[in-house]
């Protein structure tokens, strides 16, 4: 089991995180995911820097960290052929480090274009081909394509890195994991759903590939004072209890607050480990372990609260979550 660390662009800005990065990989985080966002999820979080950007200062801050985005929507704001350069060049930038993560989107970041967001099946349909479509550009060459709803006309990538950056796609359900399974390197879910993980792999045994990484990610509130904890995950980080279903569908910061207006402290205590209990993260994170994930990302709630986060993960929390998965 691996345990990551989320840069999460909608809670700090490009500098800050930057060096959160730095400071996770000194902590021992085996690997760092990005969130991809135009606009934060609340009001309150205040941020949200181009991930692409900080991504390439983070590939020159560190030196071991693995890097992954977590995840980037390769259907609206950005063309797949695009994302494809992108990609190698933070492959290439850290030397080997990156995996591309991607996923379906959410409105949130998506209506900016000005194009409507079309219902989940069409951007499944969007998603197959922006992933067909990086897939032959990371084979090298030219990539001609004309599909439902992309075309790419005589596309290269000049400069491929020496190894080819794996994909991750995120999935929801048995829908998406039976799509994307043969063609992806990972799988990505926030939920600890068995289902998925047995799904993602009997779905590439069927196709001859072997089992693969499946990544998920846990939010936790670390912090001395217990109530100074659920304060802060409530002001920022109660958009969480709606599930990605509803979140997917929320087209602003407005909406997230009138959705979560009636959701208190005590409903999102319940759900993300708020204090200084290494043994509640710890039991927060079994049912990862026990669905089948491979990999882990802790998301510590508050952009200016990630120092002694940090020093507690190095000296407490990375500690006792490896001997849990270990033991289990």
């Amino acid at each position: 089991m691996r345990f990551g660390y989320t840069l999460l662009t909608e809670q700090a800005g490009p500098g800050d995180l930057v060096g959160h990065a730095a400071d996770a990989e000194r902590a021992g985080f085996d690997f760092a995911v990005m969130s991809d966002h135009y606009s934060p999820w609340l009001d309150s979080q205040g941020h949200s820097p181009y991930a692409w950007s900080v991504l390439g200062a983070v590939t020159q801050a560190t030196e071991r960290i693995e890097l992954m985005t977590y995840v980037t929507c390769p259907t609206m704001r950005y063309h797949p052929a695009v994302v494809a350069q992108k990609a190698a060049t933070v492959q290439q930038l850290s030397g080997g480090r990156f995996l591309l993560g991607l996923g379906a989107g959410e409105n949130l970041n998506e209506h900016v274009i000005g194009q409507g967001w079309p219902p989940v099946n069409v951007r499944h349909e969007m998603l197959t081909e922006a992933v067909g479509i990086i897939n032959d550009l990371f084979d090298g060459g030219y990539t001609n394509f004309v599909g439902a709803h992309f075309r790419v006309d005589s596309a290269k990538l000049w400069d491929l890195p020496e190894m080819r950056a794996p994909i991750g796609v995120a999935v929801s359900g048995a829908q998406s994991v039976r799509r994307f399974a043969p063609v992806a390197d990972a799988m990505i879910a926030v939920e600890p759903n068995p289902e998925l993980c047995a799904g993602w792999d009997e779905a590439r045994s069927s196709v001859g590939q072997e089992a693969s990484r499946k990544i998920g990610q846990l939010p936790v509130s670390w912090d001395t004072d217990e109530d100074a904890a659920v304060r802060r995950a409530h002001e920022q980080f109660r958009w969480f209890a709606g599930g990605w279903k509803v979140n997917a569908e929320l087209p602003g910061t407005a909406s997230f607050a009138a959705a979560t207006q009636f959701v208190t402290p005590d409903d999102v205590a319940a759900s993300i480990p708020c204090g200084s209990d290494v043994g509640r993260v710890v039991e927060a994170a079994r049912p990862f372990f026990d669905a089948g994930f491979t990999d882990l990302a802790l998301v510590q709630v508050g952009g200016a609260a990630q120092g002694p986060y940090l020093d507690a993960a190095e000296r407490e929390i990375l500690p006792a979550l490896r001997e849990a998965a270990g033991s289990r």
